[in-house]
């Protein structure tokens, strides 16, 4: 099936990006990953990958061209042959559209092909200004707020709460001029409809490729643990589904809220998970060893944030790249572990955590029993000899083999630090 190539969104408030060179030509063969070409916004260069194998078709921009985000450039196909480019949508006669600015559902990852519009924050008609929240929207990754981007009214949604709209594709419409008359439609209205001519570069881009078909052999994310969207692991564990029989039946991953629907239509039998059911392990070890290698890496490199140097050996012990969530006396930092282990390289970051590492040394705690969580979580608390490191996850979240190994590791870590240096 072909695969629409589009241009990205790399910032909130980009609105086209300039080609600065193509890396593959058309009628090469692409693998997903290879990077496809360069684009220049006014923020940064970066390389723009394929999202799926086959042959670049059909390229429609040149190296200097400024194309509106969204916009379709080429396509990769299943052929070299097949040369027929994407021609955007004509507008349909009678569109009532208001004129205004559109925004447009914003590209929060590389390999991202749409988002999930959670809720609107504003209604059709109110005046909103630039920073103003619109809507809320979730991706594999995060859920994050989209703002207004200008000064108005909200004249058009154009997306319901709970619909995917495809990375580039207008969600709203912001006038400069109260609207005599609003307009509230979903996106399977808008499928007999064109985009809004907005006043701006916007275009109209095309739906995302639909989710594959269920394949017998889904891979699971390195390390045991199952890709999804924080608010489908949170409604999983709420309503007492597990993930991990989506990825055993061949639904593929990052899982949405969408999948869930999936999860509920397998056999009863099959989907039952309860709080009770956490996977609940304990390690203890006889001594600290975090204290001094804290003061060590404060003393000899600087390294004075020992959240961080937490994190750092949390990522250490699963898969990285990971984001780590350090919660310490009621308050959480949040740090992403790149995959190369360096402790200068841990930084802070608003991701939703792959990860939680509770820190209760210090306190009269001497174990706990929370249940799972919307991600793994290690607590670590003072034991009679030394520290006592509890795990606790959900079947969905990690194996059995998944959660021994990362509590060992953790554990080995923590007792001896500089003997696993990142």
């Amino acid at each position: 099936m072909p695969h629409d190539v589009t241009m990205p969104q790399l910032g909130m408030a980009q609105d086209a990006g300039k080609i600065v060179s193509w890396l593959k030509g058309p009628g090469d063969a692409v693998a997903k990953g290879d990077a496809l070409f360069e684009v220049e916004t006014d923020k940064a260069t970066m390389e723009v990958e394929a999202q799926a194998n086959g042959f670049l078709t059909g390229v429609t921009a040149s190296e200097g061209d400024d194309v509106p985000v969204g916009a379709v450039i080429a396509r990769i196909s299943d052929s070299a042959d097949d040369d027929t480019a994407v021609e955007p949508a004509a507008p349909a006669e009678g569109d009532d559209l208001p004129a205004g600015k559109s925004v447009t559902m914003p590209q929060l990852g590389m390999a991202q092909d749409s988002g999930l519009l959670v809720n609107w924050l504003k209604s059709p008609g109110d005046a909103v200004a630039a920073d103003d929240v619109l809507f809320e929207v979730e991706t594999d990754k995060s859920t994050m707020e989209v703002a207004a981007g200008s000064d108005g009214y909200l004249a058009a949604t154009l997306a319901e709460a709970g619909e995917d709209v495809p990375v580039g594709d207008p969600v709203a419409i912001i006038s400069a001029e109260k609207p005599a008359n609003t307009v509230a439609r979903s996106v399977k209205s808008a499928q007999t409809a064109p985009a809004p001519a907005a006043k701006g570069p916007e275009t109209k881009a095309p739906v995302a490729p639909a989710k594959a078909a269920p394949g017998p052999a889904a891979p699971r994310a390195t390390g045991g643990r199952i890709l999804a969207s924080p608010k489908a692991r949170r409604l999983a564990l709420e309503q007492g589904l597990d993930l991990s029989l989506l990825a055993e039946a061949g639904h593929p991953q990052p899982f949405h809220v969408a999948d869930l629907d999936a999860l509920r239509a397998l056999p009863a039998k099959a989907t039952a998970h309860t709080a009770a059911a956490a996977r609940v392990l304990t390690a203890e070890i006889t001594a600290d060893g975090f204290t001094p290698f804290a003061d060590w890496a404060a003393t000899a490199h600087g390294l004075t944030d020992a959240d961080a140097l937490l994190a750092g050996l949390a990522g250490a012990s699963t898969s990285a790249p990971c984001v780590i969530a350090v919660e310490r006396f009621g308050q959480q930092h949040s740090y992403a572990v790149p995959a190369v282990r360096s402790l200068s390289a841990i930084t802070a970051t608003d991701d939703a955590p792959d990860l939680i590492l509770r820190d209760l040394r210090g306190t009269s705690l001497r174990s706990i029993a929370m249940g799972a969580e919307t991600a793994p979580a290690l607590t670590v608390m003072t034991g009679a000899h030394g520290l006592t490191i509890t795990l606790e996850c959900a079947p969905s979240q990690l194996d059995a083999q998944a959660a021994i190994t990362l509590l060992s590791n953790f554990a080995d870590r923590m007792e001896q630090p500089l003997r696993h240096l990142l």
